[in-house]
């Protein structure tokens, strides 16, 4: 399936990784409707982007919400045609000691981070059963791999799209449907900035560069470059598969 004239959904498409993934995707030709919550960051995007001759639209969407993301896609549906390419890219972080995390605190983001992805998967997959072709690419994190103190809730939902994707993987594959995930690793965005700027990170990101052995911190563009080669047909024979997209830091 040539990216060209396909459609796809980007969710958390107005910022960060997800507008990176929206901006490698439109580049090649891809129809792309990008959820969001952040209505202004979303439609500015999608202007933007449209002005340099891309075809996206901005779709101000909360994922964890089933009657919103079924209205979106059907809008999309009409618009852009059948969504045959999918990246769950929503995501929200929580910061503190486990003790302290309130009920409502884990809820929301086990709602964001792993019932989003649940919800858009289930409301896109019949485009993709009628096509028997499909790509879904899951961004979930390395913290997901190893751990990370005062983050249980993040990267409880993180391990869980890990999982999620593989059992998708399993279900899907003979429907023509591949499902992979990318946790990437220590990336520049405007969450990651956020929270350094904040205190919840110990280290700078100069140290955390060091230590990775490209001596380097990531770039939104890096996770875009695997994420569009997982969308491609080349890359048929992958699926289940988790995609480390850090550096060198998790082997």
């Amino acid at each position: 399936m040539p990216f060209q004239g396909t459609t796809a959904i980007v969710t958390g498409g107005g910022m960060g990784l997800g507008l990176a993934i929206t901006e490698a995707l439109a580049a090649r030709g891809t129809k792309v409707a990008m959820f969001d919550v952040a209505a202004e960051s979303v439609q500015t995007q999608a202007a933007r982007l449209n002005r340099n001759g891309a075809d996206v639209r901005g779709y101000v969407v909360d994922v964890s919400d089933r009657a919103q993301v079924e209205s979106a896609v059907s809008e999309v549906r009409t618009e852009l045609g059948p969504v045959l390419i999918l990246v769950n890219n929503a995501g929200i972080e929580q910061f503190g000691k486990f003790a302290e995390i309130r009920d409502e605190q884990w809820d929301r983001v086990m709602a964001v981070n792993l019932r989003g992805p649940f919800i858009c998967t289930q409301v896109v997959l019949p485009d993709m059963l009628d096509a028997r072709w499909g790509r879904i690419v899951n961004i979930s994190s390395s913290s997901a791999q190893g751990g990370q103190a005062r983050m249980a809730a993040y990267v409880s939902s993180k391990a869980g799209v890990i999982g999620l994707t593989k059992s998708l993987a399993l279900e899907l594959g003979p429907k023509g449907i591949t499902v992979n995930t990318i946790p990437p690793g220590m990336v520049v965005t405007p969450m990651l900035e956020k929270a350094i700027a904040e205190g919840r990170f110990t280290a700078s990101l100069e140290h955390f560069a060091s230590i990775t052995p490209v001596r380097r911190a990531g770039r939104p563009e890096d996770i875009a470059n695997a994420a569009v080669f997982l969308c491609q047909d080349e890359s048929s024979y992958i699926t289940g598969q988790v995609i480390g997209v850090n550096g060198g830091r998790r082997t």
